[in-house]
């Protein structure tokens, strides 16, 4: 047996494609009629499984009618909200590409995104429309919609889409094949890639998810990670709806917003990003509240600890599992089973999927219990990075590998763990040191409350691993060096801890390192 044989999927294999992400989200419409597929947490208005597939297919009319073609690119800049899936799988429904943008991003960092992606028409909410429209001008995008808005200079009312008599799109017309979403990768290791995604991809992740979390008719879906994440997208959403469930939507993360939501619409499912499930591990407000209908806590877009994954587990008294994955492969690679999830791991590989682990250094195969760069192939990977050859022939290799550039391992049973970004690795004399190693020990300290190492430039060793932590108890800068030096090797020991007052993440979560190296480099601070 090869290397490669042995870190294949244990699950069976799920149908490959065969249908279009709004085929696949919308199956059980017609049977569910007036059951809630979609509801605004924050008003508590809800749509129709009926309602949303009308104005779906009217969304679709409406956009061809404004000169939307296939092959063509939407844009949505709004938090999210029903009307958010109306417009993604109307466009797709199209044959057009759905990209989604933050609505954090300020007008510049939008418009590089628009410029890049050029879409045909953005989509928008009156309290982001400024920004659009700022945006959209530099970028030449046509037309922005507004929701919620009675249009304006510059602007069109989204109901344009929805109200009009434009005939219904003749049916099966959108290729598999065709790109469905366009997200950007995350740009806390280089400049953010748009991430071609065609419909075959996205279908065939939504069903592998489903075969390890199971979402059921029954469940409630509470969707607070944006759905211009592919948390968001491409699992939330498609894995809610195909199964007949109700998803609940919210706008921002707010963390007594998040668990008044919870307790009052019963909801039974979500899937969260750490910084969340550390709050829930830790934070006195979670008692205030009953969360006794939740089943199920995923967990992804960045690693964490066995130790406060277990203690949200217990406090909670759900599931409680990690999953990874990456823009690139749709949305999923690994997930732990809801029946034993192994504390720490990301889980096993889902279906269809299979993976090596890599030396970065030479390139050779590593067996179980061994860290390299994680190697994946499967049906849900990427098509390419939008008009970038050399980019996405860096990352997706000639015989369907993806590089991505994590450093993780398998254990015997197939379990994967993942030891940092093969990027952020710190190579200090000779020696390579992952942060999110130290980060772990350093989140065990009673005192700490967040956690971030980068490397600082160093005449000797080359660099050194530096600290910036913040502190909910005493502490002292000493103190938590003697605490980690008492608890790893020699080459892994902190140069130095800064006190913070916060850690600089993105949206998802993950630790925006660049913002921290640059100042290392710069000697802010320096001792």
């Amino acid at each position: 047996m090869t290397v490669t044989d042995s870190f294949r999927s244990p699950l069976p294999g799920v149908p490959v494609g065969g249908t279009t992400v709004p085929e696949y989200v919308l199956r059980h419409a017609e049977r569910l009629g007036d059951k809630p597929a979609l509801v605004d947490g924050s008003t508590g208005r809800a749509t129709s499984y009926r309602r949303l597939a009308a104005g779906v297919e009217r969304v679709a009319a409406g956009l061809a009618a404004r000169g939307f073609a296939p092959g063509d690119v939407l844009a949505l800049y709004c938090p999210n909200r029903p009307e958010y899936a109306l417009a993604a799988y109307g466009a797709m429904a199209a044959g057009g590409a759905v990209t989604g943008a933050h609505p954090q991003l300020t007008a510049d960092e939008l418009a590089g995104q628009l410029t890049d992606a050029r879409p045909r028409l953005l989509v928008t909410v009156p309290a982001l429309l400024e920004r659009a429209l700022d945006a959209t001008a530099r970028a030449g995008v046509a037309e922005v919609l507004v929701i919620d808005g009675d249009g304006t200079a510059g602007a069109t009312r989204f109901s344009v889409l929805t109200d009009h008599d434009h005939p219904a799109l003749p049916a099966d017309t959108v290729p598999h094949d065709a790109v469905a979403a366009l997200p950007y990768s995350s740009g806390t290791t280089g400049l953010p890639k748009g991430v071609e995604l065609t419909h075959t991809a996205l279908v065939t992740n939504a069903r592998q998810a489903q075969a390890v979390l199971g979402f059921e008719a029954g469940d409630v879906v509470l969707a607070v990670a944006p759905f211009c994440h592919v948390i968001g997208l491409n699992l939330l959403l498609p894995c809610g709806l195909a199964a007949g469930a109700t998803v609940v939507t919210l706008p921002t993360f707010d963390l007594d917003d998040f668990l008044r939501a919870i307790q009052e619409y019963r909801a039974t499912v979500t899937i969260v990003v750490p910084p969340v499930v550390r709050a829930l591990a830790h934070h006195p407000a979670v008692d205030r509240y009953d969360l006794s209908s939740l089943r199920s806590l995923g967990v992804g877009a960045a690693p964490l600890d066995a130790g406060t994954e277990q203690r949200c587990a217990e406090r909670l008294g759900c599931v409680t599992s990690q999953g990874l994955g990456m823009t690139e492969a749709g949305a999923l690679v690994a997930v732990g089973p809801l029946d034993a999830p192994r504390r720490g791991s990301v889980g096993r590989l889902v279906p269809n999927t299979e993976a090596r682990v890599v030396d970065p250094a030479t390139g050779a195969d590593l067996v179980a219990g061994r860290t390299g760069e994680l190697w994946v192939r499967g049906p849900q990977l990427m098509r390419a990075y939008r008009g970038q050859p050399d980019a996405t022939a860096a990352t997706l290799d000639a015989d369907g590998w993806l590089h991505t550039g994590d450093l993780c391992s398998f254990d015997e049973d197939g379990y994967l763990y993942v030891a940092d970004r093969l990027k952020d690795v710190i190579k200090s004399g000779g020696h390579q040191v992952a942060p999110a190693e130290l980060e772990r020990l350093l989140l065990l300290h009673p005192a700490v409350a967040d956690a971030a190492v980068v490397a600082r430039p160093d005449p000797v060793a080359g660099e050194v691993p530096v600290a910036h932590v913040v502190l909910h108890g005493p502490a002292s800068a000493e103190e938590l060096l003697a605490y980690v030096a008492e608890r790893v090797a020699p080459f892994k020991r902190l140069a130095a801890v800064r006190v913070a007052g916060s850690v600089p993440r993105s949206p998802t979560g993950k630790v925006l390192r660049r913002v921290l190296a640059a100042a290392e480099r710069a000697g802010v601070g320096a001792p």
